[in-house]
C-alpha cells in the first residue's frame, strides 16, 4: 500500500491510495464545513437532494441505468459528524480496468459521474428541483424522528447532546424537524453555492492505477478547473483537544417505555501528554475494549449487572462513552461498580497481561484498516482534517510503546462529565 496527496488547488486535495488487494477501485469526495445549528439541517437535506439528480443525470433511475453500464458501478453517499466538522460524503464503486473484457476508460467515467452529481445539481428556477426537495425532507423527518427507536442509540446521542450542549459536538448530524419547513429549493441551492466556495474538499481514489494519469484526469475535469481556490472553513482536530475543567458530574435521567435501562457515562481526557490519545486507547480497551476488559468482567460477567458493558473512545474529541443495557434496580450498584473501575486503573489495579491484550485487541484492529478499502480512506481523511499524517506502521508502533505507568498517568486525567440513564 502507499499513500500520497497532492493539492490541486488551495483547500482542494487528491489523496492517492494505491492498493492491489482489491479488484474494485474506490473514489470518494469528502465535503468537510464546521457543524453549525444554523446549518445542520440544511448540509442533511442538500446530501441528500444530490443524490437524485445531476444537470446531465437528472434521476435516480437514470443514475442506475448508468452505473450498470459501467458494469455494475454503485453510488452511494452520506453525512457524518466527525470532531467538530459536518461531512457531506459522496461514494462511487467500480471494477478496476485491468479486470474488464476491452480496454476502456472506467475510471475517466467514475470521475466525471461523481463529480458532476456533487458539484452540477439539477436546477430549476434557481432552485433545487422542487419535487426531490420536498421527497427528501419527508425522508429526513422521518430519519430525525425514528432516532427515538432505537433505545442503546437515542440514549448515546442522548448523553452526547448534554455532554456537549451549546457546543458543535452536540449538534445532531441529521439536523432537526423544525428546521425543514423554512427550507425551500431557492434559499437550499443559495446556501449550497456559498458552501462549495468555502468548504474542504478531498477527494480520494483507492485502488489499482496510474496515481499521475488519476491525477490528470480529476484536474483536467472541467468541475474541478471552475471550482476556485479557497482558505478552507472547517475545523482542524486538535491534537490534545483538552476540554474545561469538569466541576461536577451531571447526572440526567429520562423516563420512556423501555423493557431495561440504557446507561451511558460520558468521560472528558484532559491531557497535555505526547502520544495521549495512543494512551488512551490502550486506556479505553482495558476499561471496556472487549471481553477481556474490567467492564465486561466485572459489570457484565461477575455482578451480573448488565446485558453489555463497553466503552468506545473517539479520538477526534477525546471523549470515552461507557455503555451499558441494565435492570433497572440495578442503576446505583452498577454506577459504584463502573466507578471502581475506573478508580482500579487509576492505582494501577490491572496487569501487565491486561495491558498486552489490550494492545494486541487494538494493533490487530489497526491491521485490519487495510483489508476494506472504505475503511482505509475514512482512516487517512481522520490524519488529514487532523493535519498529521500516521502511517497505519507507526501508529501500531505508538500503541505498543505504551506502558503501564502510561495508563495510569492519563486514569488519573480522566473525569466522569455526564451520566444519562434512560428508563422506564
Amino acid at each position: 500500500m502507499n499513500y500520497e496527496k497532492k493539492e490541486i488547488k488551495k483547500g482542494i486535495n487528491i489523496h492517492n491510495i494505491s492498493t492491489n488487494k482489491f479488484k474494485t477501485n474506490l473514489y470518494a469526495v469528502f465535503l468537510a464545513t464546521p457543524m453549525d445549528r444554523e446549518n445542520v439541517t440544511k448540509n442533511a437535506l442538500i446530501t441528500a437532494i444530490l443524490r437524485r439528480g445531476s444537470q446531465n443525470l437528472q434521476s435516480q433511475d437514470i443514475i442506475s441505468k448508468k452505473l450498470e453500464e459501467m458494469y455494475g458501478a454503485s453510488f452511494d453517499c452520506g453525512i457524518e459528524k466527525t470532531g467538530d466538522n459536518h461531512i457531506m460524503k459522496f461514494y462511487l464503486e467500480a471494477i478496476s480496468e485491468e479486470f474488464l473484457p476491452e480496454k476502456e476508460e472506467l475510471a475517466k467515467k467514475c470521475i466525471e459521474i461523481l463529480l458532476d452529481i456533487i458539484f452540477n445539481p439539477l436546477i430549476e428556477d434557481n432552485g433545487f428541483k422542487d419535487e426531490y426537495v420536498e421527497s427528501e425532507k419527508n425522508n429526513l423527518k422521518q430519519i430525525i424522528e425514528s432516532k427515538i427507536d432505537n433505545k442503546r442509540t437515542y440514549s448515546l446521542e442522548r448523553c452526547v447532546e448534554e455532554m456537549f450542549k451549546d457546543e458543535p459536538y452536540g449538534l445532531y448530524k441529521y439536523g432537526y424537524v423544525e428546521d425543514l419547513d423554512k427550507l425551500t429549493p431557492q434559499n437550499l441551492y443559495e446556501y449550497y453555492k456559498e458552501l462549495i466556495k468555502q468548504c474542504k474538499i478531498d477527494i480520494f481514489v483507492s485502488g489499482t492505477m496510474d496515481n499521475e494519469k488519476i491525477n490528470s484526469i480529476i484536474e483536467q475535469n472541467d468541475i474541478i478547473k471552475n471550482l476556485k481556490e479557497r482558505e478552507p472553513v472547517y475545523v482542524k482536530s486538535d491534537e490534545n483537544n483538552n476540554h474545561k475543567e469538569v466541576e461536577q458530574e451531571k447526572v440526567v435521567e429520562e423516563h420512556m417505555q423501555v423493557g431495561q435501562g440504557n446507561l451511558v457515562i460520558g468521560l472528558k481526557v484532559n491531557s497535555n501528554q505526547d502520544n495521549a490519545k495512543y494512551i488512551t486507547s490502550v486506556y479505553n480497551a482495558i476499561l471496556g475494549g472487549g471481553a477481556n476488559s474490567k467492564l465486561f468482567q466485572n459489570v457484565r460477567e461477575k455482578e451480573s449487572l448488565a446485558y453489555t458493558a463497553a466503552s468506545n473512545y473517539r479520538r477526534q474529541k477525546n471523549v470515552i462513552f461507557i455503555r451499558c443495557g441494565i435492570e433497572i434496580e440495578n442503576y446505583k450498584k452498577a454506577i459504584d461498580t463502573i466507578k471502581v473501575q475506573l478508580e482500579d486503573i487509576k492505582r494501577g489495579n490491572f496487569t501487565e497481561e491486561d495491558l498486552n491484550n489490550s494492545k494486541k485487541l487494538i494493533t490487530e484492529s489497526i491491521r485490519g484498516i487495510s483489508s476494506e478499502q472504505d475503511t482505509e480512506i475514512t482512516y487517512y481523511y481522520g490524519q488529514e482534517l487532523s493535519d498529521r499524517l500516521v502511517s497505519l506502521e507507526e501508529y501500531v508502533k505508538k500503541i505498543e510503546e505504551v506502558t503501564k505507568k502510561d495508563v495510569e498517568e492519563i486514569a488519573n486525567e480522566i473525569r466522569i462529565d455526564t451520566i444519562y440513564f434512560l428508563r422506564d
